[in-house]
Formats: structure tokens, C-alpha cells, sequence
């Protein structure tokens, strides 16, 4: 089997959903059947990782939306035939089809979150969306947002949840190096991780921020940690002078991989109540390392904790639901891994992919 991978991140890429398609990728490599994935990413910010056999990752693409075009149309000229067409995100269903205008070959959309909650901005893109073969969804959530305006037959689209890699995700404790780097000895410390977005304000920030001089004047031992960059950053530490948090409010800036892993394990409490999640990996590095958690019952999230039996579930927009499960996080303190996170861990994963493609390789053997 043949395949090619349209994709926005991968290798040299970080975030959610580059890490699934890492995850995805070694996982069709490993196949049995794979005889080439083909993958050509839109963007690689770093030095790719060690890439796995039988992948050729093709970055001269990577130059802007005109070399883009320019590489996809390469592989059309070049006619080479495809078995599969994988595409990892909406707005590059145009080029995947491109592809399949020479091999004839099924398109596979991946669906992650908020990008497909509704049709898209350009009508070509939501008529490709209407004539996709298949669909991967991370969630039920997302799959139902999806299916509603798509009009995709439910039948042709699988769940691929997002899965966490439990031999570097665990309970430990805190590293002392990064206890001195930001000065928390002696403090409990509530955590966020993700883009600072000015563009989406989706992670729940702002309700944390806003909850912090309350729960103060309740226990005067806690700070608030937010690890990751971006452009929403000037503007949240603003609000959190104003409101008298400055000392209290920690902008971590952007962190390497092999660094999350300890962030996570100097936190008591991890918290996210947004409202844009399509499943929320962090929800689940987090669980591994044994930090209680709080989501919303706004997003995806809520699925990932079971709908509360993994973690809270609140409003985002309640500020008494807020201040109420931080409060009750940090007094429950740290633990085991749920058990629950084993239907979450990269075996479930790959043996759930496989699952899926070779469902994808019957349907398109009967049609």
C-alpha cells in the first residue's frame, strides 16, 4: 500500500495535532502492507526527529502556499499511484484532491476540533468536504459538529482518539531545577499549557486569571503557571497586573518536548475550561503524570474525561463553577493515573488506526 499524506505538521513540528500525525505515520509505516507513505508537510518549524522507515518526507514544499502547489503538483505530474490519500486538515482537502484527479485513489479527511465545528470560509473546501470518502475524528464531539453540516454519511466516519505515550508521561516529582527556575518552592501551582492565541482566547486563560484573586484570599500559597507562546501573551499579562496577579501569573514562553513532562509533574492542579478543544491531548499528559484536572462541558474535553468521571467537567462562562473546581483540584491533590487512560495510551492507538484503515481498504475494494 501507497500512501500520501497532506498534512499541515509533523516531524520538526509541534502541538497537537503534529503529534498525531506523528503517531499516525509510524503507525502506517509499521504496517505489514506499507510499501511508501509519502508526506508532505505545509510547514516544519525545527529540525525533524528521527525520521521511521519507509516514510519519505518530502519538506520542499514548505516555502509558502505557492511552493506548496508547486511540490503537490510535482507528485501529480509525476503520476505515481497512491492507494490512499491522506489529509490532515480542512483547508488542504484542494490539493489532496489534486492527487486524487491522477490516481483515483479514496481521500481521507483528519478532523481535529474547532477548525470543522462549522463550514468553512471558501465554498470549494466545503464541497470537497461533502465528497470525501472517508473521515477520521478525534472525538464523538467533533464527528457531530462535522457530520451536521458536511452531511457525510456517519458510516464512512471513524474515531481515532488522541493517545498519550505513558513512558514519558507519568507521576514524579517535581524537578528541582525548574522549582528554582520559577521560584514555586513552597507554592501549589495550577497549570495551563497551549497557544496564546489572540485570534481564538479558547483555552480558558482568561476564567483562571479572573478566578485568581478569590481563591487567594482562600489559601495565599498558589500560583498560576501558563506554559506556551504566542500572541494573546502581551495582553493577558496586562489583566493579570491589573488585577493585582503580576506575581502570581507565570509566562513560561514556549517549551521544548522533552521539557513537558516536568511541567507537568510541578503542577497540583491542571486546568483548561475552554471551549474550543477537539479532544485535548494535554488533558491526558497531564492524567498520566497523575495531576488532577478540570475541562469544560463547552468542547471536546468533556468526552475526554468521561464526562466527569476522569476529572471536572464545569462552565467556563460561570465563574462560581470555576473558582469552585479549582478549589476542590487542589484539595484533592495528586494521584495514580486513572486506569481509565490505558483506552488512551499509543497500543490503543495503533491497534484503533489500523482497524480503521483496514476497514477503509475493504470498503474501497467493494466499490
Amino acid at each position: 500500500m501507497r500512501t500520501v499524506f497532506i498534512l499541515p505538521e509533523a516531524f520538526g513540528g509541534y502541538g497537537g495535532i503534529a503529534k498525531f500525525n506523528r503517531e499516525l505515520i509510524e503507525t502506517l509505516c509499521a504496517r505489514p502492507d506499507c510499501d511508501e507513505v509519502v508526506a508532505l508537510p505545509r510547514h516544519v518549524p525545527m529540525t525533524p526527529q528521527a525520521l521511521p522507515g519507509r516514510l519519505y518526507f518530502d519538506v520542499a514544499g514548505t516555502g509558502g502556499v505557492f511552493a506548496y502547489l508547486l511540490r503537490c503538483l510535482r507528485w501529480f505530474v509525476l503520476g505515481k499511484r497512491f492507494d490512499l490519500i491522506l489529509c490532515g486538515h480542512l483547508n488542504l482537502l484542494p490539493f489532496a484532491w489534486l492527487l486524487k484527479l491522477r490516481s483515483r485513489a479514496p481521500v481521507v479527511l483528519i478532523v481535529h476540533g474547532v477548525e470543522a465545528w462549522e463550514p468553512n470560509r471558501r465554498a470549494l473546501v466545503n464541497l470537497l468536504a461533502r465528497r470525501l470518502d472517508h473521515v477520521i475524528v478525534v472525538s464523538h464531539f467533533t464527528l457531530h459538529r462535522f457530520a451536521g453540516w458536511s452531511g457525510v454519511d456517519r458510516a464512512r466516519m471513524h474515531v481515532l482518539r488522541n493517545c498519550v505515550d505513558l513512558s514519558l508521561f507519568s507521576p514524579g516529582p517535581p524537578n528541582p531545577a525548574l522549582v528554582r527556575r520559577y521560584a514555586v518552592e513552597g507554592k501549589r501551582v495550577i497549570l495551563t499549557l497551549g497557544r496564546l492565541d489572540a485570534n481564538e482566547r479558547a483555552k480558558g486563560f482568561d476564567q483562571i486569571i479572573g478566578a485568581m484573586p478569590a481563591l487567594l484570599r482562600e489559601r495565599d500559597d498558589v500560583v498560576y503557571m501558563i506554559v506556551g507562546s504566542g500572541t494573546d501573551r502581551a495582553r493577558l499579562e496586562r489583566k493579570a497586573r491589573a488585577l493585582g496577579m503580576g506575581d502570581r501569573v507565570i509566562f513560561t514562553g514556549y517549551i521544548e518536548e522533552d521539557e513537558k513532562p516536568d511541567h507537568y509533574r510541578l503542577a497540583d492542579l491542571y486546568a483548561m475550561p475552554g471551549r474550543g478543544e477537539g479532544y485535548g491531548i494535554a488533558y491526558l499528559e497531564a492524567m498520566a503524570c497523575g495531576v488532577p484536572v478540570v475541562g469544560s462541558t463547552l468542547d471536546a474535553s468533556r468526552e475526554t474525561l468521561r464526562e466527569g468521571r476522569l476529572g471536572a467537567v464545569i462552565d467556563p462562562d460561570d465563574p462560581d463553577a470555576v473558582l469552585a473546581a479549582l478549589r476542590d483540584g487542589l484539595d484533592r491533590g495528586k494521584g495514580a493515573p486513572p486506569a481509565e487512560l490505558a483506552e488512551n495510551a499509543l497500543p490503543a492507538f495503533a491497534a484503533r488506526a489500523n482497524e480503521i484503515f483496514d476497514m477503509i481498504a475493504a470498503a474501497t475494494q467493494r466499490s
